[in-house]
């Protein structure tokens, strides 16, 4: 008995990993994800099931709750220096590299609006709309892009349609969505131009929750290894990468330089590179 009295506590693993719930109306924007978290948690032959948080939570609000250990297990954002520090990345790219592949959203009497930029110079008469904290708005910024910022992601297409900014930079992999979800505003994808710096998304645990993120690298390396990852990244984007045209685009290198140390850039498995994407580019051949 005395044996057994002081014998540490095992921790049981928790039977939810809880995410932040979307706002009402958004819940499209984390299928990919979600349905990646899972085959995450099954490939690592985990028991754990996903559950929503209590409330809708913009993405800062949640990196903070995470960082507490309090509301959420699980965060997915784009990667910076900052954010690594605070919290414990599974540095997997879930976007493979896209989400620092840039293409501008415009108000439909503004479609043009790009036609005749063919430099950063020539950006920088133009205005983005950002989020106020997201690390894109601070590599605008850091190339001299002008940026207007927003604490909120939903003000972000009001203001452009009433003329706040000039154009709101999106990932190639959010932006067709985005249009077919604000019909209302009549916003349009421009054709002529994509921005491109080196970025990576992971999914963020909080550093008291090592565990967790060990379950999802081994869950991710597997879904890699048998190409269940793929498989999945492409049924959910590989459209929108062909819808992209990006070999009719100019295409705008940008410097990062929130980008980590530790970044896995020499891990050709988990990137598409350009020469990737202008494969997809080209059109699909009838078996």
């Amino acid at each position: 008995m005395l044996v057994a009295c002081a014998a540490p506590p095992l921790l049981a693993e928790s039977q939810v990993v809880r995410y932040p719930r979307s706002f009402s109306g958004y819940e499209y924007r984390d299928s990919y994800v979600l349905e990646l978290l899972q085959l995450a948690l099954a490939k690592a032959g985990s028991k754990q099931t996903l559950q929503p948080s209590a409330h809708s939570m913009e993405q800062q609000r949640a990196l903070t709750e995470l960082e507490h250990n309090h509301g959420v297990d699980v965060v997915w954002s784009m990667t910076s220096a900052e954010r690594e520090a605070r919290l414990l990345p599974v540095r997997i790219g879930i976007d493979k590299g896209l989400m620092g592949w840039r293409i501008a959203l415009l108000p439909k009497s503004q479609q043009r609006r790009l036609k005749d930029v063919h430099s950063l110079a020539d950006l920088h008469q133009l205005r983005a709309g950002q989020g106020h904290d997201w690390p894109d708005r601070k590599i605008l910024e850091y190339n001299g892009l002008p940026v207007v910022p927003s604490s909120s992601y939903e003000s972000l297409f009001r203001m452009l349609t009433a003329g706040r900014f000039d154009y709101f930079p999106r990932s190639l992999l959010e932006i067709w969505d985005e249009v077919d979800s604000q019909p209302p505003l009549e916003l349009v994808v421009d054709p002529y131009l994509v921005l491109h710096y080196p970025t990576a998304s992971y999914f963020f645990v909080s550093r008291h929750n090592p565990q967790l993120a060990e379950t999802l690298r081994q869950g991710l390396e597997r879904a890699l290894l048998d190409g269940s990852f793929d498989q999945l990244f492409m049924r959910h984007y590989g459209e929108s990468l062909r819808q992209a045209k990006l070999s009719q685009r100019r295409i705008l290198e940008l410097d990062n330089p929130l980008l980590p140390v530790g970044t896995p850039l020499t891990r050709r498995e988990l990137w598409l590179s350009r020469e990737d994407l202008l494969q997809l580019d080209q059109p699909l051949t009838p078996e």
